[in-house]
């Protein structure tokens, strides 16, 4: 819950009371100049004792006489004059560290729009805990409260309702994520999405079960899932506006677990592969998210659902696969099989003609290589990869342009097939890319490679919790609202 009023933060009543600290000349400075001086002094004067140094992600708690809060909350922000994402950041930190705390009031530099969104966007984001497995799991805190004289502007709130929407779609695809292995299978995946979509007006979910892929001839997806007892599905998620301004398809990766198949991963880590299907549940939640904003784009999410794994049904290493639409691959490794299903999908959404494909996908070990856990990449048609990496700085999340360099395709050559699903070991991020764009034809299209940044297994920071981050949904709506 959320709520934005111009009450003073003197007056205001909370639980907590957040309050920004920026790192000026190499000294911690409040800006919060309505605080009472005497409180302004004490706690300056014991910064050091306190550890504060207002560092970015530096929260601390301290009790405090004299406000209607009994606890002043002091998140680091690091520059004097914070960006929107700086402040998108520190109320996240603030709210994630006030975890069980039930009304939290936020005071931050919230002057304009941008701002007051950012501070609010953060702070849900932030607000977010997992505890489907643990009884003893703190709750997320209750309701934030944002202060700022903005309160009374229509603009600004629009910016919490859309904060409000946009949090609960990350939320949402977090809790996919970080769901266990044995509980979010194929069918029960595509049975999250039926139940999700419930009620959202101008949505329709289509399911394919895995008699229908077959007589479908999508091969990438029945080749993946032969190994598992829990067989695929490909789910079609479709927003309708009544008077759309133009048509967008969404497809995204959906290993329910990948363990590597026949060509097994190492035991170390594997338990992380819960995470390869944060590219489906994404799209999913980008579409009912715009749904819910009622943008006049008409979006189709297309959630290619597998479980991968070894038995002796599952798909050998040589096994020559024909995706749908006809181009067969020879499947020279079965740990590179997301750009199987994706092939699949990306086949089904161009069948329907729409102006631009973005496809979604924790797809390659590469991508952490190449940029690390908190970067993803993007690659694609020029245009549509300058307007995702656009989108990206507008929504607050990390994307780098990579290119797509015509010699790696020698790389997918096959001697048996149209192509083979693996190419060179150095560009690996890169191969990847240039076999999914051989299913997309001439329709614009973008790849977004979300393997790192999907799933901290580190510690959490800023609005980012440990375990499902939610990436991609706040760059693929600000780019389908930029449309």
């Amino acid at each position: 819950m959320i709520e934005l009023t111009s009450t003073s933060p003197l007056r205001v009543s909370a639980d907590a009371l957040v309050v920004a600290v920026a790192q000026s000349e190499g000294k911690p400075r409040l800006l919060a100049d309505w605080l009472p001086q005497d409180v302004r002094t004490s706690l300056i004067a014991s910064a050091s004792a306190l550890g504060l140094t207002g560092a970015a992600d530096e929260v601390r708690r301290i009790p405090v006489d004299g406000l209607k809060t009994p606890v002043l909350v002091l998140t680091g922000v690091g520059a004097d004059d914070p960006t929107a994402e700086t402040l998108r950041r520190a109320a996240g930190a603030a709210t994630r560290e006030l975890a069980g705390v039930g009304t939290v009031a936020l005071a931050l530099p919230a002057q304009d729009v941008a701002r007051v969104a950012a501070v609010a966007e953060g702070a849900l984001l932030g607000a977010y805990s997992y505890g489907r497995y643990q009884a003893a799991a703190k709750p997320a805190v209750a309701k934030v409260v944002v202060l700022s004289d903005r309160a009374r502007d229509r603009a600004a709130k629009d910016a919490i309702a859309r904060a409000e929407v946009v949090a609960a779609a990350v939320h949402a695809v977090r809790d996919l994520v970080n769901a266990a292995p044995n509980d979010l299978y194929p069918a029960a995946f595509a049975d999250e999405a039926k139940a999700a979509a419930k009620g959202v007006k101008g949505v329709k979910v289509t399911v394919l079960d895995e008699k229908a892929l077959a007589s479908g001839g999508y091969g990438g997806l029945i080749g993946v899932g032969q190994g598992s007892s829990r067989p695929p599905r490909l789910v079609k998620v479709a927003y309708s506006p009544s008077r759309p301004t133009g048509r967008v398809a969404l497809v995204g990766k959906g290993i329910t677990f990948d363990s590597g198949g026949i060509s097994i991963k190492p035991a170390a880590g594997m338990e992380a592969m819960k995470s390869d299907m944060a590219g489906a549940a994404a799209v999913l939640h980008t579409v009912l998210a715009a749904a819910r904003l009622e943008l006049p784009v008409a979006v189709t999410a297309w959630l290619c659902l597998a479980e991968n794994m070894p038995s002796g049904t599952a798909q050998r290493p040589s096994d020559v696969i024909t995706i749908r639409g006809g181009t067969t691959v020879e499947v020279l490794n079965t740990d590179a099989e997301g750009r199987l299903v994706m092939a699949d999908g990306l086949v089904a959404a161009v069948e329907e003609a729409p102006e631009v494909v973005i496809d979604v996908a924790t797809l390659t070990g590469a991508q952490v290589v190449a940029l690390g856990h908190r970067v993803s990449a993007v690659m694609g048609s020029d245009d549509v990869r300058a307007q995702i990496v656009a989108a990206a700085d507008a929504g607050g999340e990390l994307f780098w342009p990579m290119p797509l360099p015509e010699d790696l395709r020698a790389g997918l050559k096959s001697k048996v097939a149209d192509i083979a699903n693996i190419g060179d070991r150095f560009g690996g991020m890169l191969s990847a890319g240039i076999f999914l764009r051989e299913f997309v034809g001439s329709t614009p299209w973008a790849h977004l490679d979300i393997a790192g940044p999907a799933y901290n297994e580190k510690g959490a920071h800023g609005y980012t919790p440990v375990g499902g981050t939610g990436v991609a949904v706040r760059t693929l709506l600000a780019f389908l609202e930029a449309r």
